[in-house]
């Protein structure tokens, strides 16, 4: 089932609930929709206006790529889902079945592939999140640093999700290959996040 088309009061009791889905991995997916919208609304607030004329086209077209980021990420919500059902069925196979080892090794790598996308989405995201908050309305500023806030949860909470399963992991070249991309997104966009906040806080004589 499709939890995004849910309430949010719904999505939020199942996720409260001993489901195996959503799970931290939704969540992340969910959280990251959030902070792209927030940065989107700024550029909604700026299109249009005479003050922000000069940045227009640019913001416009930031808008339609958070469009698309938006959606996508709305779109791992389920798909983290069904990503995660091979390795709940692989753990099930009894321990003695011989192809049990290379199963659960295929289905820990599939696990991974959602929350790392989540990932590059967010970062994406956080990308066009600077660009509203330097040159989108000063009047919907601090909703790019909410923006920036959301964003870094998520992609913080989506690396748990890849640093759990590629702990697991037998082949160690795989599982280092994955947490090295993961690291370099952690480290420079979450420095982006941090510098978004702080430039934004600052701005209020904080």
């Amino acid at each position: 089932m499709d939890m995004t088309l849910e309430s949010c009061r719904k999505f939020v009791e199942v996720l409260a609930s001993d489901a195996p889905a959503p799970g931290g991995g939704g969540a992340a997916a969910l959280v990251g929709a959030v902070g792209t919208a927030l940065g989107n609304m700024v550029g909604s607030l700026t299109v249009g206006k005479k003050k922000y004329a000069d940045v227009q086209d640019e913001i416009i077209a930031l808008k339609a790529k958070c469009d698309a980021l938006q959606k996508e990420l709305l779109d791992q919500v389920e798909a983290d889902d069904i990503g995660f059902v091979p390795l709940a069925k692989a753990y099930g196979i009894p321990k003695d079945n011989p192809d049990r080892d290379r199963i659960l090794e295929e289905a820990t790598v599939t696990a991974c592939a959602v929350p790392m996308h989540i990932m590059e989405l967010c970062c994406e995201a956080m990308e066009c999140v600077s660009v509203f908050a330097a040159k989108g309305s000063r009047l919907a500023v601090s909703d790019a640093g909410c923006a920036a806030v959301c964003c870094k949860a998520a992609l913080q909470a989506a690396s748990l999700n890849v640093f759990i399963n590629t702990k697991s992991l037998k082949n160690r070249d795989t599982a280092e290959e994955l947490n090295r991309k993961a690291n370099l997104m952690l480290n420079k966009y979450c420095q982006l996040a941090d510098d978004i906040f702080t430039d934004v806080k600052a701005g209020f004589g904080q």
